[in-house]
């Protein structure tokens, strides 16, 4: 039995859909931010989540970046991730 992504329930062939390779209820597939039903004509997706396009714009536009949707910046990770390696230091070569 297929599992709707988002509630994970089951879904029967009558109310499913595929969106960004995600199975979905068609009741499930609405805004993260105001719950609105979307199509797959008026939607956009961000890491699995989907959004109408206008809190899309909204979300990030509020930050100019993708914070605006609770995610860190991709610079910020790359900065974490930097910093749990050991670079040689140049004194001791």
């Amino acid at each position: 039995k297929e599992m709707c992504s988002a509630c994970l329930t089951p879904v029967y062939p009558v109310e499913r859909m595929v969106v960004n390779k995600l199975i979905l209820h068609h009741n499930c597939f609405c805004c993260k931010h105001c719950k609105k039903k979307l199509s797959t004509h008026n939607y956009s997706s961000l890491y699995g989540e989907f959004y109408c396009i206008s809190h899309y714009q909204q979300l990030f536009k509020r930050k100019g970046n993708y914070e605006g949707f609770g995610h860190t910046q991709h610079k910020d990770r790359w900065l974490h991730k930097n910093k749990g390696t050991d670079e040689p230091d140049a004194k001791t070569t």
